[in-house]
């Protein structure tokens, strides 16, 4: 996708489309006054008659409009102006782009960004354009017979300026949202991969594929056997029930100097059947999804990469699937994690924590500035959250208040969780050093009391995106999510944010 960016007045750029807005109350944006102006009253007749409305997501085309260069004018609702901040305009620009797809325009052009929503600047106005853009083109028809993705028929994006001082931030705006929609493009196709295609040993390749990719990438894969001479006993206790083997993922972005590196850990259970503590079968194809931690941490590595961040950025994957057989770890098995603490399983479908617990300690040898792991562990969380918030979790205030500022900054909200010794005391067992499970009571908060016990002396958040990594129903399929909170915390990080 090429950007670029103009001060022409909307009525005379010629291209396949232009964007302007009109406020609930029929007010004209200046973008649209002029297209107003040129048409000899068009927009004004148009709203007069009730053929165009400035409701809240709608959009209307019109084609070869009198005194307008473009071939068409898509006129969007931008609601009351009193309510118009950034989280409309991404709703607004989501709405236009859907009105488009059938349209096959080659190129746009957007003015909306010329009377910027209440919170917004020229950078994330282009940003969140271009993020929302490509999400709005992602298709995944990969496994349908006789179907190929088609490559999308918009080519070029513009943006009009009200002056040529804003052209730098928005440019930079642009970039950084491409590298974004790169990533997520990556953690959805990965997430929508079905669990017979997208295994252990698919998710390995994938990154040692993007080493190839990127001069600044490194990966290796670590098997079974050295699991075990590494003691993650934790891990290969989740394993033990299914043919497919695990893998350990580690890549290694350079390029930050001797700078301690972020290191993300990405929850990769590739299919979750719960185990010998089954899951219902109701909505169980969509434990597919339970590597959306591993997806999303491969999708912050490629935006980091496509933008050659100056950073040093190391991601940990630990991937297997959870299933029963005869060989299948019981509830009631006791066994000794890496760090040497001991576990009792209470739950074998509380797996995620038990390898997320082992790849934390693996990830010491990294010596991380942070740490965060990524993981839709518990469902709890979603009862607490739904599925507009990621939970944060974390004992250091000053990287949980960094990730939510993420999060609200990148529109990929978030919300922190306390973890405070009061839960942690849920997790007592009478047999182990800690069980794997405390309980119904605040069972998003006991998984991460459970990780914070394999991270003390830490700089450590615990993400849980157990809501916010897919959509179920007639959208089912995966969100890409937390991608552009992760870029943006490393983006803010690498010191690559406009200030």
């Amino acid at each position: 996708m090429d950007y670029f960016t103009t001060t022409s007045a909307a009525s005379r750029r010629a291209s396949g489309c232009v964007i302007v807005g009109i406020y609930e109350d029929g007010k004209l944006t200046a973008a649209a006054s002029d297209i107003d102006k040129a048409s000899k009253g068009k927009i004004r007749r148009l709203f007069k008659q009730g053929d165009v409305d400035g409701k809240l997501g709608s959009a209307f085309v019109f084609s070869a409009l009198d005194g307008v260069r473009a071939e068409r004018v898509l006129i969007a609702g931008l609601g009351p102006k009193a309510k118009y901040g950034k989280s409309k305009f991404r709703e607004v620009v989501g709405a236009a782009i859907k009105a488009l797809k059938t349209r096959n325009a080659t190129n746009i052009v957007s003015y909306l960004g010329q009377e910027l929503a209440d919170g917004m600047t020229p950078y994330y106005m282009a940003r969140f354009t271009t993020e929302i853009i490509g999400d709005s083109l992602y298709d995944f028809s990969v496994m349908k017979s006789g179907k190929r993705k088609k490559p999308a028929a918009l080519k070029r994006i513009g943006f009009g300026l009200n002056s040529r001082g804003e052209a730098n931030a928005v440019m930079r705006g642009a970039e950084h949202g491409a590298g974004i929609v790169e990533g997520m493009t990556l953690t959805k196709d990965l997430g929508n991969l079905p669990p017979n295609v997208c295994t252990p040993s698919y998710l390995a390749r994938q990154a040692q594929k993007l080493a190839r990719e990127y001069s600044k990438l490194q990966t290796r894969v670590i098997g079974e056997a050295e699991m075990k001479r590494l003691g993650m006993h934790s891990l290969l206790s989740v394993t033990a029930g299914t043919a497919e083997p695990a893998k350990l993922v580690i890549m290694q972005y350079k390029n930050g100097g001797s700078a301690k590196p972020i290191v993300l850990v990405g929850k990769g259970i590739t299919f979750d059947s719960g185990g010998i503590s089954l899951k219902p079968g109701a909505g169980m194809d969509e434990m597919k999804f339970d590597m959306g931690g591993a997806a999303s941490v491969f999708g912050a590595m490629v935006a980091t990469a496509e933008l050659k961040l100056p950073i040093n950025l190391t991601v940990v994957i630990p991937t297997c699937e959870n299933m029963p057989s005869g060989t299948a770890t019981r509830p009631g098995d006791i066994v000794k994690s890496m760090s040497g603490q001991t576990i009792e399983i209470l739950n074998t479908d509380a797996e995620g924590r038990l390898i997320l617990c082992d790849a934390l300690t693996y990830s010491r040898r990294f010596k991380p500035e942070v740490i965060i792991d990524v993981a839709t562990l518990t469902g709890a969380c979603v009862i607490a959250l739904g599925h507009h918030h990621t939970a944060v979790m974390s004992y250091h205030d000053d990287l949980a208040n960094n990730l939510t500022s993420a999060g609200a900054n990148s529109g990929d909200k978030s919300w922190r969780l306390p973890l405070t010794e009061e839960y942690t005391k849920q997790l007592k067992s009478n047999f182990a050093d800690l069980a794997n499970i405390g309980g119904r009571d605040g069972g998003s908060i006991t998984a991460g009391c459970f990780l914070g016990k394999f991270t003390e002396g830490m700089n450590w958040a615990h993400l849980d995106i157990a809501g916010t990594a897919w959509h179920s129903g007639p959208r089912k399929g995966s969100t890409g999510r937390p991608v552009p909170m992760l870029t943006e915390f490393i983006l803010d990080k690498a010191g690559a944010l406009p200030r």
